[in-house]
């Protein structure tokens, strides 16, 4: 199987001999073109990691949260069957994808890079479901049942985001492993689940835990 043109290209500019496959992810049925898992047994060039930092290709990894927050819907299909969903800071669209096969009516995968927005697309592909696509998520109406969060709090400059995921929809539901314990009030954690980032990072076990916030306005 042959990766996307655009991906592979946007890889190969970034890390020379890098190649992406299709990745099953553990402990689902889900498959993603992500970075090969050979790829990160070398280590990177002065000047692959600056190209890295500059530019990060979060849509080439499966991350922990958005695996964690994947596997819920597909074990909770009643969080999203029949809704509409929209997922913020996609990235791959693992969780926009799990919304999907659970029974969502539409699901909106959101993000500013429009490498993610196309990882997006070839990713639903691969895995037979439709998804709609937005580069700004202050445009969208509001009109969503669900707001669906994965991996955005890792800069606390990003905790604000939590009041506008609600001025898009009814509900929200965040999962992240980086912060645990932020105080708001409309915000409760529901769970605690563990995940690791794909292809594995060698993480601390600290971002293996990814908790989960419910928020209803």
């Amino acid at each position: 199987m042959t990766p996307p043109d655009v991906l592979q290209q946007a890889i190969t500019e970034l890390l020379g001999d890098a190649r992406l496959s299709a990745e099953t992810l553990p402990g689902t049925d889900l498959r993603l073109w992500l970075i090969d898992p050979d790829n990160m047994d070398r280590a990177f060039s002065p000047e692959e990691t600056r190209r890295i930092l500059e530019e990060p290709p979060y849509w080439c990894f499966c991350w922990a949260s958005g695996l964690a927050l994947a596997r819920w819907l597909a074990d909770k299909p009643e969080w999203v069957r029949g809704k509409r969903v929209l997922d913020f800071g996609a990235g791959s669209g693992v969780a926009a994808i799990a919304a999907a096969r659970a029974g969502a009516q539409e699901v909106v995968a959101c993000d500013l890079d429009p490498l993610a927005l196309a990882s997006c697309r070839a990713n639903a592909e691969l895995n037979g479901v439709e998804l709609q696509y937005s580069d700004d998520f202050f445009r969208e109406e509001d009109r969503f049942d669900l707001v669906i969060v994965a991996d955005v709090l890792y800069d606390r400059a990003n905790l604000p985001l939590l009041d506008h995921f609600l001025t898009r929809g009814r509900q929200a539901l965040v999962a992240d492993s980086r912060v645990r314990d932020f105080q708001h009030p409309l915000y409760t954690r529901l769970a605690v689940l563990d995940a690791c980032t794909w292809p594995d990072l060698a993480e601390p076990a600290e971002f293996r835990k990814v908790s989960l916030y419910h928020a209803i306005r």
